[in-house]
């Protein structure tokens, strides 16, 4: 990406985006990343329905906020994972992909992209994003981080290869290569809000069963 690109009739909002991003690209993915992970985490807590933790009455006002807003500790893990691994770990594979294809535009070069996206980058995109999710939940041992990740591991892939080519022909097809990394992080956003609402929405299900059992 260029400069040049940055001066089309995009939003003044957005074409600062951009600048930074052609500026100082891994510390603009880091902070974007840290503020969707954050975001994500209190919205996919409000959809899936989770009631807000409970404070004793003396507590602050502002925490009481905090808790009906579903503002907690998670969200602020989920948002460390977000600035320190995932946005990192993306801007190495996702750069390594995309400099590797650079400069190809046939159907060839098209789908192999596509290929080594999810045969080689969503795997490992996965593997860590399970663990992590895994530690974030309270996994403590290797053994607890490793059935985290071979139980959630095959049902997100496969999410992930449904979703992945769909976003990447459109990007190729119809999004200016400046735009690719908004447009992505909106689709693993909107993705990963999904899957976190889908694992609150089976949590409170557990709970209330266990306690319709007692």
């Amino acid at each position: 990406m260029s400069a040049v690109a940055v001066k089309r009739n995009y939003s003044p909002l957005l074409a600062a985006y951009l600048e930074q991003l052609i500026k100082r690209p891994l510390l603009t993915k880091m902070c974007t990343a840290g503020t969707l992970s954050f975001l994500q985490e209190i919205l996919a807590s409000h959809l899936a329905g989770a009631p807000p933790a409970r404070l004793p009455k003396s507590s602050p006002a502002i925490a009481h906020i905090l808790a009906r807003s579903h503002i907690d500790l998670r969200a602020f893990k989920l948002a460390l994972y977000g600035f320190l691994i995932s946005a990192p770990m993306g801007h190495v594979l996702v750069g390594t992909l995309q400099k590797y294809f650079a400069g190809k535009t046939g159907t060839a070069a098209k789908i192999g992209q596509i290929l080594a996206s999810n045969l080689i980058v969503a795997p490992i995109q996965t593997a860590v994003y399970l663990a992590s999710m895994a530690v974030v939940n309270g996994a403590k041992s290797t053994g607890e981080i490793k059935r985290a990740v071979k139980g959630g591991y095959m049902k997100v892939l496969q999410m992930t290869w449904f979703t992945s080519p769909i976003a990447l022909v459109v990007a190729q097809r119809f999004i200016a290569p400046e735009l690719w990394v908004p447009f992505l992080n909106l689709v693993q956003f909107v993705m990963g809000t999904y899957v976190n609402t889908t694992m609150k929405k089976a949590k409170l299900r557990a709970e209330n069963a266990k306690k319709d059992q007692d």
